[in-house]
């Protein structure tokens, strides 16, 4: 099959590089930090759109990255099973995709220092968040570009954990509140166990071609039969980490996130049973979705 046989136009190259099925699960992140916040009744919508906008800018950096990082390293090349990519297509070329990097490190820049200004009087804390902004900026890029692409040596899933989970719960909540709160490290570590399930899957799909192209993914290290146990291990420990915090918090109206559980087990069954990249790929947006569906029944159960 040629790789040009999914995408006709250089408009659908363009959404394929963007990757919008992605947008749910970085917006999720931001949305549960928020709902802490509410719970806190310390809530800032100015917070919460320019969060959403910075995080919705640095998840097409990374995608752009990823596929252009992909595409240099022999990830993305006619073997490749998953769905075709961008400059694989051959129908938007590596300097383009050069620039459309550049473009959008600079929006998330731009929509970042727009975040920082708003929520902070403080500028010890302005420049910590900075730092974390440019860290997030780096991490987007040299996920799979670069000379020693971190992607590569399978560390993506501490890279997901951290920033959709830790850093995308708790900072969100930090920028509202102005204050930590140990407690929301559970709920940012259950976001980041879902986080991670996505990106599991994700390499479960493309075990093969990164065999080929000598990415070190966990689910070429240790098989794809233990990369689906340690899928359901995430899953588990994701809402594991809510019951512990409904039960710290004696929030138990919180626990209406299970009613997403059976979705997530539905999709745990989909991977398990696929026999191939293209029937495991539809379970990455479904995966995505029913972390925001976990996040939006958390908020309802938590605020009302």
């Amino acid at each position: 099959m040629s790789v040009t046989s999914e995408i006709k136009t250089k408009k659908e190259a363009w959404l394929h590089a963007v990757r919008l099925r992605t947008l749910p699960l970085a917006l999720a992140s931001i949305l549960a930090g928020s709902f802490l916040a509410a719970y806190a009744q310390n809530f800032r919508w100015e917070v919460l759109f320019l969060a959403a906008l910075t995080t919705t800018f640095l998840q097409i950096l990374s995608n752009l990255s990823n596929d252009y990082g992909d595409s240099i390293h022999g990830a993305d090349s006619v073997d490749r099973q998953g769905p075709i990519r961008a400059v694989q297509s051959g129908l938007i070329s590596l300097a383009e995709m050069r620039k459309a990097m550049i473009l959008f490190g600079l929006l998330s820049l731009v929509s970042g220092l727009s975040l920082l200004y708003i929520a902070f009087q403080d500028w010890i804390l302005f420049l910590i968040f900075l730092g974390l902004g440019f860290l997030a900026i780096w991490a987007a890029i040299t996920y799979t570009s670069g000379k020693n692409p971190y992607g590569y040596a399978g560390l993506g899933d501490i890279s997901v954990f951290v920033f959709f989970g830790l850093l995308g719960v708790s900072g969100t909540y930090f920028l509202h509140t102005g204050t930590f709160n140990e407690q929301s490290l559970l709920m940012a570590s259950a976001l980041g166990f879902f986080s991670t399930s996505v990106l599991n899957i994700n390499n479960i799909r493309d075990i093969e071609s990164d065999q080929k192209a000598g990415k070190k993914s966990i689910p070429v290290r240790i098989g794809k039969k233990k990369a689906i146990t340690y899928n359901w291990a995430l899953v588990d420990l994701g809402n594991i980490s809510l019951i512990i915090w409904a039960i710290l918090t004696q929030n138990y109206f919180s626990l209406l996130a299970l009613a997403a559980l059976p979705l997530m087990v539905l999709v745990g069954l989909g991977v398990q049973k696929a026999e191939s990249s293209k029937s495991t790929d539809p379970f990455l947006k479904k995966m995505a979705l029913s972390t925001l569906l976990w996040v939006l029944l958390f908020g309802l159960g938590l605020l009302f």
